[in-house]
């Protein structure tokens, strides 16, 4: 079966950064666009970056030039890169494919960025 497993969260002052990691297994990991996703306190889960599978990006405006979405194939590992995390990128990041239709989902990852 499909598993997405995301790992690299944590608590970080602002200006400063992490790397999200999403380890998947069950798919051809090459095939896939992949995407990042956070849901923040109070607010509807939103897309923050994709990854076509031949490494074409997109990101959400309030990310563009902060977060950089990357992939391995030899991994199959989908990363993304936060520098500059502001108050507001605090949320918990989902790594996200779509596999025969259906929409996967790993476990998520808290981001909490304070002082």
């Amino acid at each position: 079966q499909v598993q997405l497993v995301e790992s690299g969260g944590g608590l970080v002052q602002p200006g400063g950064s992490l790397r999200l990691s999403c380890a998947a297994s069950g798919i051809i990991f090459s095939i896939y666009a992949m995407d990042w996703y956070r849901q923040g306190p109070g607010k509807q889960r939103e897309l923050v970056a994709a990854i076509t599978s031949g490494g074409r990006t997109n990101y959400a405006d309030s990310v563009k030039g902060r977060f950089t979405i990357s992939r391995d194939s030899a991994k199959n590992t989908v990363y993304l890169q936060m520098n500059s995390l502001k108050p507001e990128d605090t949320a918990v990041y989902y790594c996200h494919v779509k596999h025969l239709s259906r929409d996967y989902w790993g476990q998520g990852t808290q981001v909490t960025v304070s002082s």
